[in-house]
């Protein structure tokens, strides 16, 4: 079997006929789109065998990418790999949006592999359940919005059945001080309960001093960890606030490649890795990066959406938590999203995820939505 072609197919969808409320965290305000867009990477196989993943460049994939190739094998995903990275006609580029674009495709070749092979892809990668703990990441900011608005929505996601939520925190460039986010912190907690956990995070809003400080003033509200709460290169800075808490830190979802976790990990920067994997590198990276962190005793909970991130806790031992940005009770939710593409396989009951047993990440494009949203720019001159 061969791979006869890469190709990043995209999809424009009607503007929404609701106009949401801009919303941000510590570092990014979120506007809601003027139009709305969508990318899958597809790789299909002189056997007419495709594998698919969510996004992708399509400059980048198909310019690049695409003529390194085409012409293997698509279980030789080790060696696409490095082809992808060092390709012979350009230098490795260790960062950036050249990894993350590779991450698509790689990730779409893991989809293909548990087709071909009629597996899904937590099993290729280790198999080491089929049952994960999620939790629903939300809390952020918006105009107008009080510490009561966000307690309820805290409240929403437990009713909803999550045993874990998490919250923004850091935003003083948008005005909000320390001390308003002590005070957000203490109110969840009282509100959640002891049963409940909590993250914070803070999306590399601070030096090392400052998090050292909010670190001790929300220690008495117990977080289950505390996010990002130096800039992504700052491993020094990380390794002070670790060194100043008991609340375990999490961090890496900045960083690419098994190579750029080394430090993070050899050093014991931080006490649970987030390697995200649409970014360092796709699946094969995240396997390798998994497997660095657990010889460290260090959990792995990868950064991004619930299915590929519950299929990457899942494959390991130190898999810890999948984080899910699909809560009924999220404020941030597309009122009037766009017409579904592909199906969402993954169930959540009660703040668990078992991954069906289903070939690849379970997912299926509807070809019949997808060719009355698909853009050609061929055909619209």
């Amino acid at each position: 079997m061969k791979i006869t072609d890469v190709k990043v197919r995209l999809f424009k969808f009607p503007p929404s006929k609701v106009q949401r409320k801009p919303f941000f965290n510590a570092i990014l305000l979120n506007k809601p789109p003027k139009e709305r867009w969508m990318s899958i990477t597809e790789v299909t196989t002189d056997e007419e065998i495709k594998g698919f993943w969510i996004g992708g460049n399509k400059e980048i994939i198909e310019g690049s990418i695409k003529p390194k190739i085409i012409g293997e094998d698509p279980l030789n995903i080790e060696r696409i790999w490095m082809k992808m990275y060092m390709g012979g006609t350009r230098k490795p580029v260790a960062k950036g949006e050249y990894i993350a674009a590779m991450s698509r495709v790689d990730n779409a070749l893991w989809d293909l592999a548990g087709k071909i092979l009629g597996q899904p892809v937590y099993k290729l990668l280790g198999g080491y359940t089929n049952r994960v703990r999620v939790y629903a990441a939300g809390g952020y900011y918006a105009e107008g919005k009080t510490i009561e608005d966000l307690v309820k929505e805290m409240e929403r996601n437990i009713a909803e059945g999550f045993t874990a939520v998490k919250m923004k925190v850091g935003g003083w460039r948008f005005g909000i001080d320390m001390k308003t986010d002590v005070q957000r912190v203490k109110a969840v907690r009282e509100a959640i309960g002891n049963d409940i956990d909590l993250m914070v995070d803070a999306n590399n809003a601070w030096n090392a001093y400052e998090a050292k400080r909010f670190a001790k003033l929300i220690e008495p509200y117990h977080p289950f960890w505390f996010e990002e709460p130096v800039h992504p290169d700052d491993i020094e800075g990380s390794l002070e606030v670790k060194a100043s808490t008991f609340i375990p830190i999490a961090s890496g979802e900045n960083e690419f490649t098994h190579y750029g976790f080394r430090d993070l990990i050899s050093r014991r920067a931080v006490d649970i890795i987030q390697a995200d994997p649409n970014i360092a590198g796709g699946l094969t990276e995240i396997r390798k990066i998994a497997a660095m962190a657990d010889a460290y005793h260090i959990h792995f909970a990868p950064h991004g959406g619930h299915i590929i991130g519950s299929h990457a806790v899942a494959a390991f031992p130190n898999g810890l938590i999948v984080e899910c940005y699909s809560s009924k009770a999220s404020p941030y939710k597309d009122p009037d999203p766009p017409p579904r593409i592909y199906n969402d396989p993954i169930e959540i009951k009660n703040g668990w995820i078992e991954i069906p047993d289903k070939p690849g990440f379970g997912m299926e494009i509807d070809e019949k939505t997808a060719e009355k949203y698909e853009y050609k720019p061929e055909e619209q001159n």
